[in-house]
């Protein structure tokens, strides 16, 4: 069996978490930085207990390319391209594998629509809501180089992970 490289995951503080992603000109091109993705999510799912997506950028790869795995099945997003979101939006505490012991207070829209190829270069719309929509819109921030910090509702809006547990309990995890 071979075994998938898992990457390390770029932390708050680098600087290549603030590029702009570009688009995968020929999609057979990802395929190799979508084998890291998965591995680097299972990986930090088995260390941390969380995570359900993850963006090329946060491996240090300036690719518009996102893997995700929820509710049983996995996507893979090459080029994706934010297409239409409600006005009706919801506040969560959002947490990052760039900063996985800091949680914040952001909003995001209930439901969205994205347009992106997968590997074998076909366009698919995409329709989301509620938590699935949430992690859409927390991995295109990424793309574009914006992290959950930046979308902090106010200056209250971040809480350690130690701190949010000892308050709450366990981060709700949605799959």
């Amino acid at each position: 069996m071979v075994r998938m490289p898992a990457r390390r995951i770029l932390e708050l503080g680098d600087p290549m978490l603030r590029r702009v992603s570009e688009e995968v000109p020929r999609p057979e091109e990802a395929k190799l930085i979508v084998r890291d993705l998965r591995a680097t999510l299972h990986q930090f799912q088995t260390t941390h207990g969380f995570g359900r997506g993850i963006s090329a950028i946060q491996i240090g790869e300036p690719k518009r390319i996102i893997y995700i795995e929820t509710g049983g099945a996995s996507h893979v997003l090459l080029n994706p391209r934010l297409q239409w979101q409600s006005e009706e939006k919801f506040l969560l505490w959002d947490d990052c594998f760039s900063f996985p012991d800091l949680l914040v207070w952001v909003e995001r829209a209930v439901s969205l629509h994205v347009r992106s190829q997968d590997l074998s270069g076909n366009w698919n719309m995409l329709e989301a809501t509620g938590p699935f929509s949430e992690l859409l819109q927390h991995e295109l921030d990424h793309l574009d180089g914006i992290l959950a910090v930046d979308r902090a509702v106010d200056k209250t809006g971040l809480c350690t992970r130690a701190e949010y547990e000892r308050r709450y309990g366990p981060p709700a995890r949605n799959s």
